[in-house]
């Protein structure tokens, strides 16, 4: 098999291996950006100027390359931010330090969708053979830790305005409303609770990365079963379950046939058997009334 021949158990398409699918048209605004500094944190989405004219031809990971990224091809085309994070813009590479990259995901499938890629030789392992080792995962659990903070604050940012459970907060805080003196404030909404992350059982790139990323699956990248599979059925495995057990079945997604089973939406449940377009339909329904929450 081709390095960027796709794998029947493979998560995204060869085109995404190779970085010559067509990268979102918000692709330089959308995700977790650097930015300004508030609260010990970078700040979210920092406004953009917009591109000149010239930019307006469709971008694929491949047309971005520069010389320095032509060696990191097909399946080793993350090693290029590991590499040299800094070569890159704060809209693709969110933050990096000694021992880790977090990006956003060039083609996410959902409507936050970030990476956490380790600086290590152990990088280069499968994930179940890397995470053998406890002292490297236990630095992972803790980072990813730290960049699920982040994406959480970006949800808040973006959807907070919308959902009842931050609204009642904010007009507490704001004294919009009376409270009872002594009375525990209204906690908020969790985001942080709701975020999907972990690694996929059959990695399609060769340098492990962890994915953290919202539950809406609202993206113009989600356009396969697969895709969508990937992230909603125990193909993909929470960091905090590793090291996992010598028989845990997930060890084997082929055999489980995670990729193969139906459609159900994350949200109410709906079982849309292997129709993609219906439940393609279905997502910005749950999209808002999510966000309402």
């Amino acid at each position: 098999m081709s390095a960027a021949e796709s794998d029947p158990e493979d998560a995204i398409t060869k085109e995404e291996i190779s970085g010559t699918a067509p990268a979102p048209a918000n692709a330089e605004t959308a995700g977790v950006s650097s930015g300004t500094k508030r609260n010990a944190f970078t700040e979210l989405m920092s406004p953009k100027t917009k591109a000149p004219k010239e930019e307006h031809k469709t971008k694929t990971l491949a047309s971005t390359r520069g010389a320095l990224t032509r060696s990191f091809k097909q399946r080793d085309g993350l090693g290029a931010y590991t590499h040299d994070p800094a070569a890159y813009p704060p809209s693709r590479v969110i933050y990096h330090n000694d021992d880790f990259v977090a990006i956003n995901d060039m083609y996410p499938k959902s409507s936050v969708h970030t990476l956490l890629l380790p600086r290590s030789p152990l990088s280069r392992l499968h994930p179940f053979d890397a995470f053998e080792d406890a002292s490297f995962l236990a630095s992972v659990q803790a980072e990813t830790q730290k960049l699920k903070r982040l994406v959480a604050k970006e949800l808040q940012r973006r959807y907070g305005k919308y959902s009842a459970k931050d609204r009642e907060r904010e007009a507490v805080l704001n004294g919009e409303v009376e409270w009872e003196e002594g009375k525990e404030l209204p906690t908020g909404r969790d985001w942080e609770s709701e975020l999907l992350v972990g690694v996929h059982a059959h990695p399609s790139m060769n340098d492990l990365h962890i994915h953290i990323l919202s539950p809406d699956m609202m993206s113009e990248c989600m356009r396969h079963r697969k895709h969508y599979n990937s992230f909603n059925t125990p193909f993909l495995i929470d960091v905090a379950d590793f090291p996992l057990a010598k028989d845990d079945p997930r060890r084997h997604p082929g055999k489980a046939g995670y990729m193969d089973r139906d459609l159900i939406c994350w949200r109410c449940g709906k079982n849309f058997g292997n129709k993609f377009g219906r439940l393609g339909e279905h997502l910005p329904e749950e999209f808002e009334a999510w966000k309402k929450e």
